[in-house]
């Protein structure tokens, strides 16, 4: 490498760290301690109720603070509405009709309005949202760093180019976390987040039936799974409410059933079972399957850190009174 393309290289990786530890600085644990020292409370509350309404709510929580996150950053852009003149991140493919939860953010931030107005940001809320949903399924909880403040843009468009595909192979997934500043191991570690919660059908249909030209099963997928699979995915079926669990041992706790899962052959999507195609995050797998604590412990650090992907922090952003819309 020549000289000038390694300056080069050395001043794009500072600029980055440079980036991420002021972001570090900017956002705080206890952020809201003296503006608004029950903010945390009442998320967890709102969270909370929601959570014994329907245990399911657990998983789109957690899944909605990494949807945000990785379109546009932890802004609280996939809150937004759409409107006559703009699609927004809620109703792209990847969000709609699957992401869920949006009103126990409503009733949390409506309950911040009435006793510190506007104060607390949406994309706080979510943040302190997944750490709780995480708790109420009996994963280890974190110190949320706050401080955030909302965008003002929303797009559909830019859903689809940012959000993970179930389709996608190991070297794409790889690089889509990449590309939010998490490395390979921490891709592994976030995936596990799939051992909560339910898919519907459309999302891996094709790797049971006419998956390509010569094969109608993906070989990857564990047969006697595959044969269970089809009989809750009818082929053909127009229902798109069809859902099943995306670790049936254990859908409703943070465990490491996922790991055993993926290793059966069991994993729902391609990027699930993608997983193994590599002998480092093949290890990984491994490693999470056998130590509950270890893959707990990896993806409470996983997600602190990415809740700093592309926040707004100062007067970058906002902090919207109604969570859907921009003030």
């Amino acid at each position: 490498m020549s000289s000038k393309k390694l300056t080069c290289v050395c001043l794009a990786f500072f600029l980055v760290s440079c980036q991420f530890f002021r972001l570090q600085a900017q956002l705080q644990v206890g952020y809201y301690s003296t503006s608004c020292s029950m903010a945390e409370f009442i998320v967890k509350e709102e969270v909370t109720k929601g959570f014994m309404s329907d245990n399911g709510m657990a998983a789109g929580l957690v899944r909605m603070h990494f949807h945000d996150c990785f379109v546009r950053g932890c802004d609280g852009s996939v809150l937004i509405d759409s409107t006559p003149s703009n699609t927004a991140e809620k109703d792209a493919p990847p969000n709609n009709p699957s992401l869920r939860g949006f009103q126990i953010i409503d009733n949390a931030k409506a309950r911040l309005e009435s006793v510190c107005k506007g104060t607390v940001s949406c994309a706080d809320i979510i943040a302190f949202a997944a750490r709780d949903s995480t708790e109420l399924t009996h994963g280890i909880g974190w110190d949320v760093p706050a401080g955030r403040k909302d965008g003002r843009v929303s797009l559909a468009s830019e859903a689809l180019a940012n959000l993970p595909a179930p389709t996608f192979n190991l070297n794409q997934l790889t690089q889509s976390f990449a590309s939010k500043g998490l490395t390979q191991e921490e891709m592994v570690t976030l995936s596990g987040a799939h051992t909560i919660g339910r898919s519907h059908c459309t999302s891996f249909v094709t790797r049971l039936y006419n998956f390509n030209t010569t094969l109608g099963q993906d070989p990857t997928l564990d047969a006697s799974y595959a044969t269970q699979l089809r009989q809750q995915c009818p082929q053909g079926s127009t229902n798109p409410n069809l859902v099943v669990p995306m670790d049936p041992s254990s859908p409703n706790t943070m465990d490491t059933g996922y790991y055993v899962d993926v290793q059966a052959n069991h994993g729902l999507f391609t990027s699930d079972q993608a997983l193994l195609a590599d002998a480092a995050t093949a290890n990984q797998v491994t490693q999470n399957a056998m130590n509950t604590f270890l893959w707990q412990s990896k993806f409470a650090n996983a997600m602190v850190k990415m809740g700093y992907t592309g926040v707004l922090t100062g007067n970058a952003g906002e902090v919207r009174l109604n969570c859907r819309k921009i003030n």
